[in-house]
């Protein structure tokens, strides 16, 4: 669930998943919410009488904030109250107006890498995209970026995740790796996406080496979006990294999970990437949402700074905290 001012908008999150090298360049009155009840019916996107998804609706400006809460051993937690959380913008502490902790559906859009490079890499990303997939919840969707010398929709929206597996088993690795230009094209798939949360899922293991759009063009552009980056890099040793791209693919990652909420899992063992991909999709699982109006009227289109406070109960050791750092308000 992202940050932006809304009636009742449609909120990405943005999930990387085993991702490579590639180059970088370098919200004061309560708001009325109210949530519809989750159905836990499987339904086609195109299927009549469609139950009623989780929808979000305020009567004001809301931002809505994810946050998740780990022990210093990465162990979610999830028993805190509203009264454990402070919330600031622009170091201006702002009242909570929603709280809440559940389990929402969420709209995900996987980008598998086909890339030569990936040639002895395709098992084990295939095992962990299935993994990830298990995790899922019957009111999830999801689409398949596929790309290698360019990116292309593979698999439009579906509420059958089986459809992207059996893609993915079918997939030959060729050609170089067009990340960036694949990162663009699921930001512009997920603006058709039904549900409140929004996650994309990116299996790659190599250096962008053919995008047109550049590192800092996509960094932008996801901020822009409101998206949550979960990352899980397979990169080789330091020493064997050569080219700007292979150097600077993890600063980048790291950036991008630190700025929009998430989390960047470097995966030493490749055998250990389908587990780091169910914890993934756990976390996902296993988010706070708070909520808040801003102090600040002015709808002038600049990056406003958010940062989120923990106090835990006097059993539980010092916590971590993950949100997203930031948000653009509003021009209008």
């Amino acid at each position: 669930m992202p940050l932006r001012f809304i009636p009742a908008a449609s909120l990405p999150a943005l999930l990387i998943l085993c991702s490579g090298a590639f180059a970088f360049q370098a919200s004061s009155s309560d708001a009325q919410v109210s949530i519809k009840p989750r159905f836990r019916t499987v339904a086609s996107v195109n299927a009549p009488n469609l139950p009623p998804k989780a929808d979000l609706r305020v009567d004001s400006a809301l931002i809505l904030v994810p946050v998740h809460v780990t022990t210093p051993a990465g162990t979610s937690v999830t028993t805190l109250t509203k009264e454990t959380f402070h919330l600031f913008e622009d170091n201006v502490e702002q009242k909570i107006a929603h709280f809440t902790r559940e389990d929402a559906p969420i709209s995900i859009g996987l980008l598998f890498d086909s890339s030569g490079s990936m040639h002895n890499k395709m098992k084990k990303c295939s095992e962990a995209a299935a993994e990830f997939f298990k995790t899922a919840n019957p009111e999830d969707e999801f689409f398949l970026v596929e790309f290698n010398e360019r990116p292309k929709l593979a698999v439009p929206f579906t509420t059958d995740p089986d459809e992207l597996n059996h893609h993915i088993a079918r997939t030959r690795p060729y050609g170089r790796t067009s990340l960036l230009d694949a990162i663009h094209m699921a930001l512009v798939q997920m603006k058709n996406a039904r549900n409140l949360r929004k996650a994309i899922v990116i299996i790659s293991d190599g250096g962008d080496n053919r995008s047109r759009f550049t590192a800092g063009e996509i960094k932008n552009a996801m901020l822009e979006s409101d998206v949550q980056v979960y990352a899980m890099g397979i990169f080789d040793n330091e020493e064997l990294r050569h080219t700007p791209e292979e150097q600077n693919g993890p600063h980048l990652l790291e950036v991008l999970a630190h700025e929009t909420g998430g989390r960047h899992y470097p995966v030493d063992d490749i055998n250990e990437l389908a587990s780091i991909s169910t914890r993934i999709g756990q976390e996902l699982r296993e988010q706070y949402s708070i909520g808040y109006t801003s102090t600040n009227p002015e709808r002038d289109g600049k990056y406003r700074r958010i940062r989120v406070t923990v106090t835990p109960p006097p059993e539980l050791p010092k916590l971590r905290s993950y949100y997203r750092q930031g948000y653009f308000a509003p021009t209008q």
